[in-house]
């Protein structure tokens, strides 16, 4: 393929994620996913210095903790980088604080609809706010509470995930809204994806799973090539064995954890039935079951009995690589597919 051809094709690239690495301030519009456990200061720092743009999972942390994965994380890259937070978290108002303090640019509030406090502290703290929308009316209402862009998220996705796949969801909001950036995720494991996508209108995409087996990945070594060794379909999400007690759906990989939960669910419905317990009892049992699960498989490597969060992009996972050598993968993939293109 003529270098000419390659170049003229990296330019293309480059004015069709303008608005994505605008926004963001960095290189390449590819966001790093905020996984709870694994997005800390080393694979942040990695994603940014290698022209991504990383993104800290807050998850649980208190505002300390945060302040100190910043802290380390800036004292890794001097790239932009974002912060995840949960808005159920119960001192929501303290970590925005600590990321506003701490001049992080970009903070993502995830996991709900975000509260207009929240909202208005991001935007009169200097930050660009993100958020996540499953639906186009929820994009349209985010925009118009002042989000500065949105994340689109399939169900392919690993972790929490809602019911609609990304191939839907972009059909859905991508014509639909242009008033901010969109950001695809869910799935994503190809540079040619990526820019299907971008040429639909996104500006840019999130990647998780791929990042969560790379070198600088702080998961156990048993984490990393039980990705190596999965296959797409080995990635699914829990079951819901009664719908009188809900479960939210958590993608992984299946292990005696997922044949454990089932069980589990099932004792505690028999229990409700039979009176022994509350629903209210019942529901909290069931979302205690996988708590420290998630830690156990990434930091401990207990991927029998650990939640394996994952993607369905795992399949593409297919050895341990350096994070720049995944963006660049990436990156060269979109751009082959431009130039061939021309070739033809």
């Amino acid at each position: 393929m003529q270098t000419e051809c390659l170049h003229a094709a990296r330019a293309r690239l480059d004015r069709l994620w303008a608005r994505g690495t605008e926004f963001l301030g960095c290189r390449y519009a590819i966001m790093g996913g905020a996984m709870s456990w694994l997005s800390e200061k080393h694979l942040v720092s990695a994603i940014s210095n290698a022209g991504g743009f990383g993104v800290i999972a807050c998850g649980a942390m208190s505002p300390a903790q945060l302040e100190e994965q910043i802290a380390g994380t800036q004292a890794l890259t001097d790239k932009p980088f974002g912060v995840n937070l949960i808005t159920m978290h119960p001192e929501l108002n303290d970590l925005i604080r600590v990321s506003l303090d701490a001049k992080v640019g970009h903070i993502v509030l995830a996991g709900g609809i975000p509260p207009g406090p929240a909202i208005r502290a991001v935007k009169d703290g200097g930050a660009k706010l993100i958020t996540f929308a499953p639906a186009l009316a929820l994009a349209k209402r985010f925009a118009r509470l002042g989000s500065d862009a949105i994340v689109i998220e399939g169900s392919e996705a690993g972790g929490h995930i809602g019911p609609v796949s990304l191939t839907v969801l972009a059909q859905e909001i991508l014509p639909h809204l242009r008033d901010v950036p969109i950001f695809v995720a869910g799935g994503l494991g190809r540079g040619e994806a990526i820019l299907s996508y971008l040429e639909m209108g996104a500006s840019g995409a999130q990647l998780g799973t791929r990042f969560a087996a790379s070198v600088e990945s702080i998961a156990h070594e048993k984490f990393k090539k039980f990705f190596v060794q999965a296959a797409a379909r080995d990635a699914v999400p829990s079951v819901e064995l009664d719908p009188r007690l809900p479960v939210i759906p958590v993608r992984g990989l299946v292990n005696e954890g997922t044949k454990k939960f089932l069980a589990h669910q099932a004792e505690t419905r028999d229990k409700f039935l039979s009176g022994a317990i509350t629903k209210e009892a019942a529901q909290l049992l069931i979302e205690r079951f996988w708590a420290g699960a998630l830690r156990r498989a990434v930091i401990e490597g207990d991927i029998e009995t650990g939640s394996v969060m994952a993607g369905q992009s795992v399949g593409m996972v297919t050895h341990i690589q350096p994070v720049a050598e995944i963006i660049q993968e990436l990156v060269d993939q979109a751009v082959k597919a431009l130039a061939a293109r021309e070739v033809v």
